[in-house]
């Protein structure tokens, strides 16, 4: 349950008290820091500054993040800040009605299914100049991965931290069939073999891999191993006939055992990590984000490790976890950027936040923390991370406006092949009729 007590400033006045119950109160000033941040942020000119933040996530990022803060407020004891946190049901419906009402907390988190839409739509403050003069001082970040951050050439987030899309594979299940871990950079239609494979020395039992048929993340990382790009601007970026071959590879997969039943597939498919094959035992291998492996390897007593997905090196590129965004509207631009700054670059606050949102994105500071990792399997995510941080592809901009109608879109078109409602070319052609609507929309 969200650990604050206190409703964001501004909320409608028709959901104040409803939110006052349920959200809580504001986060005080706790002890203090050392660290880089730059510039005086101690109160405005009206006196001591409240700066209002919003997040999506669970308790363990919720303590991380409140304890961060707090360490901000010992620096500057003129700045508090008042906390809101939830989890990902429902955030951006609550957030997009405190647009609506132009009541956006200062500081929210973002990922890349809205960062473009927001910036279009101008919510979001342009960092732009920040970084130029190194207030927000994104330079010890990989290039790729502060480009993340950018929507038409400027930046309006800050990546909170660095994940990649992988393989998580079940060990224990691959060495108790005798089964080699699928090995990095194998071809799409070697993985679906190795994944009959393991089908086949079960007798039934476990599938080798999830069906990622509906998975835009490694429909994504595929067309770019083809050339092509999920989206051009604000266009799909590859022809029909890429996702025909690309359903009828995983239709032939399915032929061949290689997945698990349609069923299996659509309840992984809702993202509930409880519900991944590879922690229900239904698969020897999933497909998540790297910094999704602590809590799958939580809910299953198998060793779970990490394969690169299928394809080159050069097909996956740095990518945010998520991103930290300031309101366009917030009074108090300079002390937010400087906020932001602290998040990113100071080492404490590194060793405050960990690894829950993903590797820091400071290489300075991901070094210092990851050095004192103990959780196995935060280390294990960390050190994946890393190993592949040479060779990686140009960084692609972030999905235009429409892009969650065209997951959801996908979804729908993955799971109609795999019922046999419709056949490969058909559902394609649906979708990409479909999609090109919602991005135009």
């Amino acid at each position: 349950m969200p650990a604050a007590r206190c409703p964001l400033p501004g909320a409608r006045p028709g959901r104040r008290t409803v939110l006052a119950a349920l959200l809580g109160a504001p986060l005080l000033a706790a002890t203090g820091v050392t660290g880089c941040t730059t510039g005086p942020a101690s109160s405005g000119p009206d006196g001591p500054i409240e700066l209002s933040v919003f997040w999506y996530g669970g308790a363990r990022r919720a303590e991380a993040t409140e304890r961060v803060l707090r360490r901000y407020t010992e620096r500057n004891p003129g700045v508090t800040f008042r906390v809101t946190w939830q989890g990902a049901a429902g955030y951006y419906e609550r957030l997009a009605t405190q647009a609506v009402g132009g009541n956006v907390p200062d500081l929210i988190q973002l990922d890349d299914s809205m960062l473009a839409e927001y910036a279009q739509r101008e919510i979001v403050l342009d960092l732009t100049d920040a970084v130029a003069g190194h207030r927000l001082d994104l330079r010890g970040l990989p290039p790729g991965l502060a480009r993340d951050g950018q929507v038409g050439g400027r930046t309006v987030g800050v990546p909170a931290g660095q994940t990649a899309a992988a393989l998580v594979v079940n060990r224990d299940v691959l060495r108790r069939l005798r089964v080699p871990e699928p090995r990095a950079g194998m071809a799409w239609p070697e993985y679906v073999a190795w994944a009959q494979r393991v089908t086949r020395a079960s007798r039934g039992r476990v599938a080798g891999t999830m069906d990622p048929s509906g998975d835009h993340r490694a429909f994504w990382i595929w067309l770019r191993s083809r050339g092509h790009e999920l989206y051009q601007g604000r266009q799909l970026g590859f022809p029909v006939d890429a996702l025909v071959e690309w359903f009828e590879l995983w239709q032939r997969a399915r032929a061949g055992r290689a997945t698990p039943s349609a069923a299996l597939v659509e309840q992984a498919d809702t993202g509930d990590p409880a519900r991944q094959v590879v922690v229900t035992g239904a698969a020897a291998v999933s497909v998540a984000w790297t910094h999704q492996l602590p809590e799958l390897q939580q809910l299953t007593d198998a060793d779970l490790g990490l394969v690169a997905l299928p394809g080159p090196t050069a097909a996956q590129w740095p990518r945010a976890s998520m991103y930290w965004a300031a309101f366009r509207g917030t009074r108090h631009p300079g002390v937010v950027v400087d906020v932001l700054n602290f998040l990113t670059t100071n080492a404490e606050a590194g060793h405050l936040l960990g690894h829950e949102r993903g590797l820091p994105p400071n290489l300075a500071v991901r070094e210092r923390t990851t050095a004192d990792l103990t959780d196995p399997a935060l280390r294990r995510a960390a050190e994946f991370v890393a190993a592949r941080t040479g060779g990686l592809g140009p960084t692609p901009p972030p999905p235009p406006k429409g892009h969650p109608r065209v997951r959801d879109l996908l979804l729908d078109a993955a799971e109609s092949v795999r019922a046999r409602r419709i056949g490969s070319r058909d559902a394609a052609g649906t979708f990409v009729a479909a999609a090109e609507a919602a991005l135009a929309g």
